[in-house]
């Protein structure tokens, strides 16, 4: 198995090590616990009557839900309503044990939980599976603003009467529910918003969020309602760079042989936008104790527009066919590969990357609760719908209306890590009336228009009864119930080429932005311009779904899924030791399908497009078993053990596939997708200590196993393709096929330590200081494939760092609130979208976030309710950073700049 590069020395601002804060901070606190234990003891009465806000709420709901659980689980509780600790919720989630978040365009995005990628999660919402506007299962965090949520519970551990739980963790999103309030709340946060990049292009580096929350009782507190609206708009802003992939040791003039070098390399200034709406409406009626009905509401609209600015070279020897060839010059190397050098005789491009994506999402849950004597039913029922609108377009841009010699130009070349590479052109590329849009040497462009509908139907219906008396001294209840849900994505994926009308052209200065400094590279200003008007008047754009290329991008999974439960919930006192827990089983009944199509190029015209369907049923029974043991002196260690799965990804269950036969060898063969993978299946065992402090504080040790039974690989086998070579050339029914497969997996493991303390418990003097700190060390010897990738063999399993820490050091008193947090991880391999809309593995360097947080909220007067906020996100402007697989191979190096935030918000 490939290990990580060597992590370079960071200049963090926090200058201690938050692996050693944590472990300090957890033996220390140990140390002292018998003091601290004491001291609660005695101010246990007095803390029953004392009124918590702010962050200490927030961080003490949280241990209450991690207390009371029955499994191993991580909390968020909001500080109050509409105010979540961070301003996406991701970014809070990736603050827990055991969690880490991976930016996308500088946003924290996705969640994989103790070391395993977002595949092998699942996400919930009030408790049911959502929809993703992605070709996967895994939920994009920021399509669901903070504002809206009270609070996040992640399961480590399975229970049997948790539905769509996942492998790896499963994240339950939770609404406010209106009649745990004692009065109408409503609640107003506004905030500014400014990126430090400075604009670029027509971006403005200003944004603004707006959320209100209203919650109310009527009836004699028999309805509650509760409404609530977040808007987001956001700047997209960042300096990048970018190497083509991979790195090899082809052959180059000027170049010694052996040396690692690339085909090309590019700088941008991304320009544009994020804005999202959403509404969550919850109403809930409960006319006396026995019934209790409630309906939620979910709906949001994401909408995203960037333009990528790009200057871009070709170094692996093509300009065009133009004399001279390409020659290295001044060459050196750093390590085995290229270091800096001069490329000449190059013809460097301008481009305009334009991307706009409308995201929809809509979900609608009822739940009805009946208690009756002895026995308490619950019926579920849900509907999830997302959609995906997307266009990608390109313009390429050359010096010169025809490609000629004379525009050929010598590009001075630094690589290295850590920093962006430098490509300084002789040339200048700054002037719009000397670029021409033409058929360059990368054509004139190329455009997608991909779209993803995703729908989510399901019923629960369940039962829990009181234990019969004869075995109630070690049984509570036990539970039964059912579920059923019917899945069914679609994708589809229109491109085409995006040809020039008419002669070769520049662009006209109506259509043209502010120009771009790409100075950070060496190359100084490039002109930008608005790319869909380009398109719309120089050029034609016919994107199609038919060619023969393009049939297997478009397929349709569908997914139905029958599950069953029963599970015993176990209470017994053995002497001074109380055990709370559960134990049960879930048998879950999977019935996946595909319908696409696949080309025959030896069919008739107008019959080479053919319908190919497949499919499998399988069932799964997955005992589980949760024991949490309390102690004296306010200790738990809690046990679990259980069977897991995680469904594939969708687009791997796609039946689309490229087919064709050989024309030397007359074998059939094809890639593409596999309707009948089995799920991932893995075994585990989880144990945990926790030392409690009432709940104000907490100290807990934790450690996992898992040992995955099958892992799913993509892989090239011998495959029967007698379905599809009637008619055709081939000789043999048996060819090869590059598929994902089930394979063998292996064996992780890892160690949790986490705590939150306010140090009061230590001085009286450090009254309102308090830190909340984890770190989790991961491991595993799971080595996996990616044939169609650039990063080489023996791949660790994506999303797993083996190092991640959080650390928040805060205060708050007299309602004065500040604090500073830190999420650092090592570095993983993670999952990049390339321009082909599809995923690809690349190496992501360690990261290190830092943001700070101060505001004031007034405790009376006029402004009681008023609390006003000042923050900044990613304080270091830390840079996200990819690589080949060493890290003299650098990939992309992008800066997203700090942000600040401005804002108050009012309760009342």
């Amino acid at each position: 198995m490939k290990n990580f590069a060597p992590e370079r020395s960071q200049r963090a601002v926090l200058q201690l090590s938050p692996v050693a804060a944590a472990c300090a901070l957890f033996v220390s606190a140990l140390a002292g616990s018998a003091h601290a234990q004491t001291s609660g003891e005695q101010a246990a009465a007095p803390m029953a009557t004392v009124t918590v806000s702010g962050i200490r709420r927030g961080i003490e709901d949280a241990i209450s839900v991690k207390k009371e659980a029955t499994s191993i689980v991580e909390a968020i509780s909001a500080e109050d309503i509409g105010k979540l600790p961070d301003v996406s919720i991701a970014e809070s989630i990736a603050r827990l044990p055991g969690l880490a978040a991976q930016r996308v365009a500088g946003r924290a995005q996705v969640i994989s939980v103790r070391g395993l990628s977002p595949d092998f999660s699942t996400t919930l919402l009030n408790g049911r599976e959502q929809v993703s506007t992605g070709d996967n299962r895994s939920v994009e965090f920021d399509q669901y603003p903070s504002e809206l949520l009270s609070g996040v519970t992640i399961y480590k551990t399975p229970d049997a009467g948790l539905i769509g739980q996942g492998l790896s963790g499963t994240l339950d999103l939770q609404a406010v529910r209106p009649l745990a309030f004692g009065k109408r709340t409503i609640a107003v946060n506004v905030r500014g918003e400014k990126n430090s990049v400075g604009k670029i292009s027509n971006a403005n580096d200003q944004g603004n969020r707006v959320s209100f929350s209203y919650i109310d009782q009527f009836l004699d507190r028999t309805l509650g309602v509760a409404v609530g609206f977040a808007h987001l708009e956001s700047p997209v802003l960042a300096q990048e760079t970018g190497i083509y992939e991979p790195w090899k040791t082809d052959s180059r003039p000027g170049v010694a042989s052996g040396t690692t070098i690339t085909d090309g390399i590019k700088a941008l200034g991304r320009s544009g936008y994020n804005r999202r709406n959403g509404l969550m409406a919850v109403l809930q009626y409960r006319p006396n104790k026995q019934w209790t009905s409630m309906v939620d509401m979910y709906a949001s609209q994401f909408n995203h527009e960037d333009t990528a600015n790009q200057w871009e070279v070709n170094l692996g020897g093509y300009n065009g066919g133009l004399k001279p060839d390409p020659v290295f010059t001044n060459v050196t190397n750093n390590g085995n590969a290229l270091g800096s050098a001069t490329a000449n005789n190059v013809y460097p491009l301008v481009r305009g990357m334009y991307d706009k994506r409308k995201d929809d999402i809509r979900a609608l849950g009822w739940n009805n609760e009946l208690r009756l004597d002895g026995v308490t039913l619950v019926a579920d029922a849900s509907y999830s719908n997302a959609k995906r609108d997307e266009v990608s377009l390109e313009n390429n841009l050359q010096l010169g209306a025809v490609n000629s010699v004379q525009y050929l130009d010598n590009v001075k070349l630094q690589f290295g890590s850590g920093t962006f590479p430098l490509m300084t052109p002789t040339r200048s590329y700054s002037d719009a009336s000397q670029l021409y849009v033409k058929g360059t040497i990368y054509g004139s462009g190329y455009g997608k228009t991909p779209k993803v509908e995703d729908t989510l139907k399901s019923f629960k219906l369940s039962a829990k009864f009181d234990a019969p008396k004869a075995v109630e001294s070690w049984m509570s209840s036990f539970e039964v119930g059912g579920n059923y849900s019917d899945r069914q994505k679609v994708k589809e994926q229109p491109e085409g080429n995006i040809n020039l009308q008419g002669n070769p052209t520049t662009i006209s200065n109506d259509l043209l932005f502010s120009p771009v400094n790409l100075g950070f590279a060496g190359i100084g200003t490039i002109p930008s311009w608005n790319v869909p008007a380009v398109v719309a008047k120089y050029m034609t754009f016919k994107p199609t779904a038919t060619e023969s290329y393009l049939i297997s991008k478009n397929w349709e999974v569908s997914e139905k899924i029958t599950t069953a439960f029963v599970k015993a919930n176990l209470e017994h006192d053995f002497g001074s030791v109380t055990m709370r827990g559960n134990v049960g089983v879930q048998a879950q009944h999977t019935d996946q399908s595909s319908d696409s199509n696949y080309y025959d190029g030896t069919a008739p015209a107008g019959q080479q497009v053919k319908p190919v369907h497949d499919g499998k049923t399988y069932t799964d029974y997955l005992p589980s078993m949760n024991l949490a043991f309390a102690f004296e002196g306010d200790q738990t260690v809690r046990m679990a053990l259980a069977k897991q799965i995680a469904r594939p990804r969708v687009d791997q269950l796609r039946s689309a596939l490229d087919f064709g036969v050989s024309d030397t060898t007359f074998k059939p063969g094809a890639s593409g997708g596999n309707a009948r993978l089995d799920p991932w299946r893995a075994k585990a065992f989880d144990i945990s200590y926790e030392k409690y402090f009432g709940k104000k504080a907490y100290l807990a040790a934790a450690a996992f196993y898992k040992k995955l039974d099958t892992y799913i690989f993509t892989q090239t086998k011998s495959y029967d393709f007698g379905a599809y070579i009637p008619g055709t050339k081939a000789n043999t029914a048996i060819g090869d096929y590059k598929a994902p497969y089930n394979g063998n997996g292996g064996n992780m493991k890892g160690l949790e330590l986490s705590g939150s303390l306010p140090l009061n418990m230590f001085s009286p003097m450090l009254d309102g200081f308090g830190v909340v700190a984890s770190h989790t060390y991961t491991d595993s010897a799971i080595a996996i494939e990616d044939p169609d990738g650039s990063i080489g063999k023996g791949i660790p399993l994506p999303g797993l760092s083996k190092h991640t820490t959080n650390l928040t050091f805060y205060y708050e008193k007299n309602g004065f609130e500040t604090r500073i947090s830190q999420r650092k991880r090592s570095d993983f391999v993670g999952e990049i979208g390339n321009f082909a809309a599809e995923r690809s593995l690349r190496y992501v360097v360690g990261e290190n976030i830092i943001d700070f947080q101060i505001g004031y909220s007034f405790q009376s007067g006029p402004l009681k309710g008023v609390g006003l906020v000042a923050q900044v996100n990613n304080l270091r402007n830390a840079a996200y950073e990819t690589y080949n697989g060493n890290r003299n191979q650098q990939l992309e190096y992008q800066k997203y700049g700090r942000t600040l935030l401005l804002g108050a918000n009012y309760k009342f």
